[in-house]
């Protein structure tokens, strides 16, 4: 998919203010951001649109990102802007503290889940054993995306079958992300998976991530949930 520079720093306006505001992006709000024309804005927000990685959800409102559009952003963010997010990001520090605190396996486990749901307020979730851990249910229900209750039962599905879909799927990358509609569970329920595999003394293949509306700081959360999973590789080893 070729789009232009100014339709790629426009996307990612567009996806970077959705998720700090939660409101719809406008053409003359970021025509003020890029020194043109509303409607210059606007034809290019139309070409955006007619890609699939934009929609307007209202005929009088902004634009926000689709999960094609969310995909576009993950997949050209490239690890050198996750690993300086992840850097000057004082909850990587967070993390390794209270990972590094702990003496049995399980517990740091616990506590970097805990750790991701104070950080990012989304679910926390992870594999313990054949256990799953999840913490802060009520965190991510107070989200605005889930004031629907459609949507909170989507995810409730969804959470009903993770961990059998974890056991059996076994993601392979060190980090797995999965959006919205590309959640192999629940696809409907307008959510975003991001794990991150690492190896502990109950499996090659545990996971710890968050599970969060697609309205994300995708740089932030990948970069923190990366993180988590390799604290936890490092310390748990050196037990």
């Amino acid at each position: 998919m070729e789009i232009t520079e100014r339709q790629k720093q426009i996307l990612w306006q567009i996806v970077e203010e959705y998720a700090e505001t939660a409101s719809p992006v406008g053409s003359v709000t970021m025509a003020k951001l890029f020194d043109v024309s509303p409607a210059t804005i606007r034809a290019e927000m139309a070409r955006l649109e007619a890609l699939g990685l934009i929609a307007q959800p209202h005929t009088s409102a902004g634009r926000v990102p689709t999960d094609a559009g969310y995909r576009y952003y993950v997949n050209h963010l490239g690890n050198e802007a996750e690993s300086r997010q992840e850097t000057s990001d004082k909850g990587a520090h967070v993390i390794e503290v209270r990972v590094s605190s702990q003496s049995r396996a399980d517990a740091a486990i616990r506590v970097a889940v805990d750790a991701l749901v104070e950080l990012t307020g989304n679910l926390g979730l992870a594999t313990i054993g054949g256990q799953l851990y999840l913490a802060g249910l009520t965190r991510l229900f107070t989200q605005p995306e889930f004031m629907d209750t459609r949507k909170v039962q989507a995810v409730a599905r969804l959470l009903d079958n993770l961990e059998p879909w974890l056991r059996e799927t076994a993601p392979g990358e060190a980090l797995n992300i999965f959006i919205g509609q590309e959640n192999p569970i629940g696809k409907n329920s307008e959510v975003s998976l991001i794990i991150s595999k690492f190896r502990s003394p109950f499996s090659d293949r545990s996971y710890i991530g968050v599970l969060g509306p697609t309205r994300q700081n995708y740089a932030r959360v990948m970069g923190l949930v990366r993180h988590a999973g390799q604290m936890l590789e490092e310390v748990i080893r050196q037990d």
